[in-house]
Formats: C-alpha cells, structure tokens, sequence
C-alpha cells in the first residue's frame, strides 16, 4: 500500500473514504457492513487475518457445533437410547474423523461470508486497524509492511474475543491448551480436564464424555452456568455425572504442569484443596478477553477494562457517539445470533434509519451434550423480583416423538405469571432445544399466555408437543379448568421484568 501522511483537518460528508467502516469480519462486523451496503453507504471491512469470518467460523461457534455433531453422529450417542450404551456407528474415531466434517462446514461458510460480502459491494481491507483519531484509521498491510489512513464517518468496531490464558499455566498446544488449539490437537484423548465451568467448558467437557472419555469438570464456582435456570443446570449436571463425568465445583486451581507417569507424558492439576488430577489433555476455558489491545482506542477518546472489553450503551455507541461496537467485544451473552442483531441495529442506528428490537427476547443456545436453550426469564429471576409465577413441564419421554428418537432425558419447561397466565420464560434441555425455543420465543413476543398452546394444534409426532404438554401440566398446577379465561388485568410489577 502507499504510505500517505496525512493532517488533522475538519472533514465534512463528502470528505469520508467511507461512511462506514467495519473493524472485523465476524458475525457483528458481517451484518453491521451488510446492512449499511443495503441502505446505498460507501463500506469497507477491515479484517487483520488472511481469511474473513472472524472466531465465529474458524476456531468458535462453527467449529465447536460441527465438532460436537460428529461426535453425536459417530459415537451413536443420539441412538443409546434406543440400542444400548454400547452402540457407536465407528468403534475407533479418531480426530480426523471428527475433522474431516469440520473442515469442509468451515469452507462452505468462509464461501458464503464472501460471497454476501462482494455481492453487496462492501470493500473487504486485509489489514491491521489501530486509531490515529476519532475518525481517523491506519490501516498496515498484513501482506507487507506499507499502510494507509482512511477516514469514516461513522466506525462499529466488531474484533471479537481470544481465550483467556493464565500466564502460571504452561500452555503448549498440545496437553495444555486452550479451546482455539483443539483443531490441531491430533490424537483424542482418553482422559481430560476442563478448567472453566461456563458455556465453552461445559460444551467440550460434555463433547469429550460423548466420546467416552473420562472427563473431570473444574470450577471455582458452586455451580455450573450460572445465568441459566437453576433446574435446568440440574438436569445437566445429573447427566454428565451419567458419562462418568466427575465434577469438582467450589475447586480452585493451585498449579498445572506436564508430568511423566507409567501412562506416558501427562499433565496434573493440582488444587487449591490438594486434590490432584493427572489426565492425557488439559483444556483451559477460564473466559475470553476483547481483542483491543492493538487498535490504539485512546488515540479516538475510548478505553476499554481490564479484559479488553468496551462499554456501549443501548444503541451500541461507545462514548464517541459516531463510534460503535459489537459483539463479543462488549461482554454477555457473547453470542454469533446476538453479535447479528447488534451489527444490525448498531448500523441502522448510525445511519439515521428507524428499527426496533426485543433484546429481552434473545434466546440463548448451549451446545453442550445435551443441549440447552432458554429465553426469559428463569425460576431464580422472578422470585428475585417478586412477581408471582407458575410452571408447566413436559418429559420428552412423555412424548411420542421422544420415544422415536431415543431421548428419554430431555425437559421443556414453561413459566407464566400466576394471574395472568402471560408466558415469562421457556427452558429447554434434551434434542433440537435451540430449535425448539423459537416457538416459545414468538409467543413471548407477543405477550401470548400458555392458553395459545392449549388451543393450538401442532404436528404429530414432534417434539413441539411439548409445548400442549407443559401447558396443561403449568394449568393443572392451578387447579383450574383450561377453558377458563386468566384474568386480563397484569400484576403491576411485571413490566418490570418481562
């Protein structure tokens, strides 16, 4: 690229190299980028790696779901229940079994990311961003050592999250990993420990223990996901204890180093309460720290804390007002569906262009094995906030479409406000839950009542039958008759919390 010098001036409209630039190509930058392109804007994704589509498709949310559905499909896990513990469509899996669907989903989407990207005429910049002002960017040539400034009108900065490491922990890649090393990790391991018992920990540990593996589950905390319904957690906890899981919550860690049994190379965890654990592969997922360290943010007035994240308000602004950011960069819920919504709303916003959203409403998927999806409000939430509340369950095992495919574990649960009968939350574990939420969601948004799914007919036999179940169960709890009509006036403190 040419080295331009340039001079601190006051730039009106048409001064801009763009008048929008993206900073990042991951799920929030895409969509921020996209939309701005559909509204007729100059734009351009800045994106510092050779390839686009950020963590989401190369080392996160792609990887991980095609990882965990191989594991599904290769060790029979989704058909035990029908053919017994010891059923496995492969008897010896190895990782490049598990890769071989990994690599060619990471393709495909990489391909998309591309294509919507050139055919929306967004200008895609391989280079490193750091700030030289408020509307000022220089971008460096990753391909060489030339740069350039551009100016925009308006920046979303979208560059995502990298593991946490603890700088005491002797990382190699190999036993000692983080969750972005276990592509290249190239045999399966027969024993493991999970350090970190939030949404990523729980998912590979949960992975590993599909694959029969002897897995060990460490955290400091009490309790596991600790922003889910506490019953649902429940459920969880008491089917990875089934896999033979061990889990030592309330445990800190004292010390991790390689050792060299009679088994081989190995690694021990040691801990604070002077257990010891000594396992073929170690992985750390102890949180993800913002990637901001480079950008300069106190060259355009901004800052971030101490794990890199930046502050936003409720239209994604940082504390200059043409400035936004999205994604994971901004903390919880960390999610490739909400990062979208951000991107969205965050340019829209920029652009002088109305929309509206139900961030309440944003569902969360776990894809730990089994999988878990929630939106609402949980159990823990409403007594918290003093609102009356009820609840409906149905056991996928009640449910003809359980019996078909085997899953006799699974639980929809349904919470709805005892006067009114207006749905507060869905809580879902067990197969295709993330899929299923979604017609909780659309009642929800509507201010429906658990009425609508006694009066509805659904498909038979589906898993979405539950949902009729629940409802009646949530009504017989009442002791009332489901043809009677709630009452239409809502307790005065629920706007509060729905």
């Amino acid at each position: 690229m040419t080295q331009t010098m340039t001079q601190p001036v006051t730039l009106t409209a048409p001064d801009f190299t763009y008048d929008l630039l993206v900073i990042g190509s991951g799920p929030g930058g895409q969509r921020a980028a996209i939309q701005a392109a559909k509204l007729g804007r100059r734009v351009a994704v800045v994106e510092r790696k050779a390839v686009v589509g950020g963590v989401c498709i190369h080392t996160g949310t792609i990887p991980s779901k095609t990882f965990r559905e191989a594991i599904m499909h290769l060790s029979g896990y989704n058909e035990r229940g029908l053919y017994g513990a010891s059923y496995a469509v492969k008897d010896d899996i190895s990782m490049a079994d598990l890769l071989h669907r990994t690599t060619s989903v990471i393709g495909h989407e990489l391909d998309v990311v591309r294509s919507q990207l050139h055919r929306n005429r967004v200008e895609v910049i391989s280079a490193e961003a750091s700030f030289t002002g408020p509307q000022t960017v220089r971008l460096r040539d990753v391909r060489g050592d030339g740069w350039r400034d551009v100016t925009a009108r308006h920046i979303v900065i979208a560059v995502g999250t990298r593991a946490a490491r603890d700088p005491s922990i002797p990382f190699d890649g190999k036993r000692i990993i983080i969750s972005d090393d276990l592509l290249k990790v190239e045999t399966l391991p027969r024993t493991v420990t999970v350090i970190g018992g939030g949404v990523i920990g729980c998912e590979y540990a949960s992975m590993f223990a599909a694959l029969g593996a002897r897995v060990t589950l460490i955290d400091k905390r009490p309790r596991l996901l600790e922003f889910v319904d506490q019953e649902i957690v429940d459920v969880l906890a008491y089917q990875l204890r089934q896999n033979r899981m061990t889990l030592r919550l309330g445990e800190a860690v004292r010390s991790v180093r390689p050792v060299t049994d009679h088994l081989g190379d190995r690694v021990r965890v040691t801990l604070a309460s002077g257990k010891e654990v000594t396992s073929d592969l170690v992985m750390y997922a102890v949180g993800r720290v913002g990637v901001t360290d480079r950008l300069n943010l106190e060259a355009a007035g901004l800052g971030a804390d101490d794990r890199g994240r930046i502050n936003v308000n409720e239209h994604y602004q940082t504390a200059q007002p043409h400035i936004y950011a999205v994604g994971d960069v901004i903390g919880f819920p960390a999610l490739a569906s909400v990062s979208l919504e951000q991107g969205r709303l965050a340019a829209c916003h920029a652009l002088g262009v109305p929309t509206q959203s139900v961030p309440q409403l944003f569902p969360y998927g776990i894809y730990t094995i089994p999988e878990i999806s929630t939106v609402g409000k949980s159990e823990e939430e409403l007594t918290r906030a003093g609102v009356p509340y009820e609840v409906g369950k149905a056991q996928y095992r009640e449910i003809a479409r359980g019996q078909i495919i085997g899953d006799q574990q699974g639980t929809l649960k349904l919470i709805f406000h005892l006067e009114t009968r207006e749905l507060l939350g869905v809580h879902i574990i067990g197969s295709g839950a993330a899929d299923l939420i979604h017609i909780g969601q659309a009642v929800m948004a509507y201010g429906g009542t658990i009425d609508y799914f006694v009066n509805t007919v659904f498909n038979y036999p589906t898993l979405a039958e539950c949902y009729k179940t629940a409802a009646f169960d949530g009504i017989n709890r009442l002791g009332g008759d489901p043809a009677l009509e709630p009452k239409l006036e809502p307790a005065a403190d629920v706007g509060a919390v729905v």
